[in-house]
């Protein structure tokens, strides 16, 4: 979307043999050369990374995620694992464990599913692609209730259009759609605002919330908190944000996962990972603007050890 800048970038001296010497050099002896695997993977695209997977098996008969998890630990282990997914399949991974256990993390589900592409969403439907058994419709039929249900499954159906085309006629057309639906009736009717929320680009999204503000006098957001209650508030408060700005919509939720008491490793390695390759840049810039202290300076001071030095690798 528009201008947006990647912090991860092919290497362009990738040289995959020396890369896998160096890796199986700095896990071999006594200790582990933590650093040398940082300088090497959180310099690597992913495509790269997957290439260098694949050659450590080839050269060397080990599998390279097994050697690194039986030298790494905790967060920075976890981390390191998810950088040598393909990135389908570590949505797909991420989106089993936000499903696991008691309740649903509908907000992971929503965040994943509403900035994936529609290629990573149907591929993560198309469980032949991968190599964890899963059948996520069932899943999410199983774990989440009406409403929802049927707005996480139309995501995950991947038919959002992701042209840059605007249709002026079709905002104004959406917008009364969604106003009849929400607060120009009596009760609000789900389907409506679903379809077209995980359905339309989000350049359309955008001009369709003015043109909704033009007829009703209610910015959309507010409507939404006025409308719709619980889990599907949020999920449409999600979508929403996604589609007036993705990565306003990550900085916040950085800063989220960074509050309070405690830390969310899972959500910073999901969207640091995740977002590398596509507008990182962006999102560094908007957490700035917004809080007004770096991406990196508040990693640095929630996040300790190899964990900390590798976010901040990929952050650059």
């Amino acid at each position: 979307m528009g201008n947006c800048q990647p912090t991860v970038v092919p290497y362009e001296d990738f040289d995959v043999v020396a890369d896998i010497k160096a890796i199986r050099k700095a896990c071999k002896g006594f200790g582990t050369d933590e650093q040398a695997i940082i300088d090497i993977l959180a310099n690597r695209s992913a495509a790269q990374r997957l290439e260098i997977k694949q050659a450590y098996f080839d050269k060397y008969d080990d599998e390279l995620v097994e050697v690194l998890k039986s030298e790494l630990t905790g967060n920075f282990e976890n981390a390191i694992v998810a950088m040598l997914d393909p990135p389908h399949v570590f949505a797909v991974k991420e989106l089993r464990k936000a499903m696991k256990g008691a309740g649903t993390d509908e907000d992971v589900l929503v965040e994943i599913l509403c900035t994936s592409t529609n290629a990573v969403c149907q591929s993560v439907l198309n469980e032949k692609a991968l190599q964890v058994p899963v059948d996520l419709e069932a899943d999410i039929e199983a774990d989440t209730s009406g409403d929802v249900r049927r707005l996480l499954t139309l995501l995950l159906e991947g038919n959002r259009d992701e042209s840059y085309e605007v249709d002026e006629a079709l905002a104004e057309q959406d917008a009364v759609s969604l106003f009849e639906a929400g607060e120009g009736s009596f009760g609000t009717d789900e389907s409506t605002f679903s379809f077209i929320l995980a359905t339309r680009n989000y350049l359309q999204l955008q001009v369709t919330f003015k043109a909704y503000e033009a007829i009703s006098g209610t910015e959309i957001l507010d409507a939404i908190e006025k409308e719709t209650s619980g889990t599907l508030k949020d999920c449409y408060t999600a979508l929403v944000r996604c589609a007036k700005n993705p990565q306003l919509y990550f900085a916040r939720k950085l800063n989220a996962a960074m509050k309070g008491a405690g830390t969310d490793e899972d959500t910073l390695i999901r969207i640091i990972m995740c977002r590398s390759e596509i507008d990182l840049e962006t999102i560094k810039d908007m957490y700035l603007e917004k809080y007004d202290v770096s991406l990196k300076d508040a990693i640095s001071s929630e996040c300790g050890g190899d964990f900390k030095r590798l976010l901040l690798a990929i952050l650059h």
